[in-house]
């Protein structure tokens, strides 16, 4: 039998699953959020910007999710 070297603990994050994160339109802003953090040694200050495009990329992710969901309810009293 083979030795294996335990495989790397996957990065969680908070109210998301990896598959939601990669599935997300803000992908690009959350990856370029933690690029910026991990080149500024994690000096949030200088990375603010990245920040703020991120949670406004959330923002109109959600107004997207709640127009479709608006949109496939009918109700029909």
């Amino acid at each position: 039998m083979e030795d294996r070297a335990p495989s790397p603990p996957k990065p969680v994050v908070a109210g998301a699953s990896l598959q939601k994160l990669s599935d997300s339109i803000c992908a690009p802003q959350y990856a370029a959020s933690l690029k910026c953090l991990d080149d500024e040694n994690y000096d949030k200050s200088k990375c603010q910007e990245f920040f703020d495009a991120y949670k406004e990329c959330r923002k109109h992710e959600r107004e997207l999710r709640l127009e479709a969901n608006r949109k496939s309810k009918r109700f029909f009293f």
